[in-house]
């Protein structure tokens, strides 16, 4: 799931080619909104919420995207193949003169008056990256949940908007947070932890790499994500791997069982958003 920065990026790259041109082309294929027509509207400008993009209108109406898992938008001067798939995966086309924007796969497409944006993104918390960003209100809300599992309380978008998976895993490593601990186990390293997921995304704002480890070459440009079975960086135990969180939403984990060490033991009544699910054997193999 792409994460908050990679969202960001997107947004701003949107932004530059849209905000105040006028829209030769506003198609929808999905069935809920093929009849609408945006041709002849006005793009005010293009915000990320979290990992939501905004598009306002000069007419007071906002439309809405995800990417989840594998959506995607991709901006092509007028003429240039599109390539971000086949055509069947194409939801949302947006074209100017001078560019067009082509929203492959997406997901959540709505559009609203933009009054009332809050009942697509009033749910999120202070977004990481965004002008709005109020860490204590997100410590508040993260310390509302004492017995949640921290690896699982730092990705609800509810708590604080723009935590994807990867940068939980490596803030929790660089912290040396255990991801099954309980937020109450680990209240005094709560805020350095939410810092660190922070300093990671904005290293990574202007460029789509993401790089925790100050390393962009592929292999090195991570601490424990996707190195299952690897040495840790730090001290060479294999990297272990397991999957958290409530069924249907299981994000896969990385962590090293000896820098991330729990405090205290691991509850396995600690909450998943399932009461009682154990956490998972995991090996390095």
């Amino acid at each position: 799931m792409p994460e908050g920065d990679t969202v960001w990026l997107a947004a701003k790259r949107m932004n530059q080619a849209l905000a105040g041109a006028t829209l030769r082309t506003g198609e929808f294929r999905l069935p809920q909104l093929a009849a609408l027509d945006l041709a002849g509207v006005t793009v005010r400008e293009v915000v990320p919420r979290g990992k939501h993009m905004l598009i306002r209108l000069a007419d007071e109406r906002t439309l809405r995207t995800h990417y989840r898992m594998d959506g995607s938008w991709h901006i092509y001067r007028p003429g240039t193949r599109w390539r971000g798939g086949p055509g069947y995966d194409v939801r949302v086309v947006l074209a100017t003169d001078e560019w067009e924007c082509v929203g492959y796969r997406l997901h959540d497409v709505e559009i609203v008056p933009t009054s009332d944006e809050d009942q697509l993104v009033g749910h999120l918390g202070p977004d990481i990256l965004g002008p709005d960003w109020d860490l204590a209100e997100a410590l508040r809300r993260l310390r509302s949940h004492p017995d949640e599992q921290v690896g699982v309380a730092i990705l609800d978008q509810r708590n604080l908007a723009g935590i994807g998976n990867l940068y939980k895993v490596e803030a929790l490593f660089l912290t040396g947070l255990h991801p099954w601990a309980r937020v109450a186990d680990v209240d005094d390293r709560l805020e350095p932890l939410v810092e660190r997921a922070q300093r990671l995304m904005r290293a990574n704002l202007h460029h789509p790499e993401q790089s925790t480890t100050g390393d962009l070459r592929k292999g090195r440009d991570h601490w424990v994500y996707g190195r299952k079975g690897k040495p840790c960086r730090r001290c060479g135990t294999p990297i272990l791997m397991g999957d958290q969180g409530p069924p249907l939403q299981e994000r896969v984990t990385y962590w090293c069982p000896r820098c991330q060490a729990a405090d205290s033991p691991i509850s396995p009544t600690a909450r998943t958003g399932e009461p009682g699910r154990q956490p998972p054997v995991a090996t390095p193999g």
